[in-house]
């Protein structure tokens, strides 16, 4: 997540995928990355790194946005983030724990399910060279009768961001049961305010 990164975050692909093109139709597995440092003159000796797109993507990430993993303590964290972070404890009673959980959060909420006309804004914490943001999406009738969109009404972000098209409207939908849930799962609720006939009905941030 933008907030704190995601390994599946936009951002980490693009990088990954872009240096995977290096070489068209390589197959990435079998790709490998030299940084040659060749001094002047005869016998200098001759520096090199050597590791895979995925490990430059991150490094070059790491440099941009500020390290991908766990978060600080005092970060609150979304239900995938926590149970992100108790499989890589090899804590699986926590794990399913923090999925269901974050389930009951959003579907036992006094103002779930979703309606048309419902706005819902996601906040963004500044990571990096990325400023804090916001996005604002709007509830509004599926294709299929009994289904949801989520259509990104607007956002924050610089319109001179590096890959600011990977990094916006993420979480808009066209035609989904429940269009909440993989932004309530992935943001998390602390990072969401919902407001209804002109009424906020869910104030994550509030303290």
């Amino acid at each position: 997540m933008r907030p704190t990164v995601r390994r599946d975050d936009p951002r980490l692909q693009i990088i990954t995928e872009t240096l995977q093109k290096l070489i068209p139709g390589a197959t990435p597995a079998f790709l490998s990355v030299d940084v040659i440092e060749a001094l002047p003159g005869p016998g200098e000796p001759c520096n090199r790194w050597t590791g895979t797109p995925a490990g430059l993507a991150e490094r070059i990430y790491t440099a941009l946005y500020g390290r991908p993993g766990r978060p600080r303590p005092d970060e609150q964290l979304s239900p995938l983030e926590r149970a992100e972070d108790a499989k890589r404890r090899r804590d699986l009673d926590g794990e399913i724990s923090a999925l269901v959980q974050g389930h009951t959060a959003l579907t036992s909420a006094p103002w779930y399910p979703a309606r048309p006309g419902d706005l819902v804004h996601v906040h963004y914490e500044a990571g990096g060279t990325v400023p804090a943001f916001g996005e604002t999406y709007l509830i509004a009738a599926g294709i299929s009768e009994g289904f949801l969109s989520m259509q990104m009404l607007a956002h924050t972000l610089p319109a001179d961001t590096e890959f600011l098209d990977g990094m916006v409207g993420c979480f808009a939908v066209k035609d989904d049961p429940d269009p909440l849930m993989e932004l309530w799962f992935e943001a998390g609720p602390h990072t969401l305010t919902i407001i209804r006939d002109g009424r906020p009905v869910h104030i994550g941030g509030a303290r």
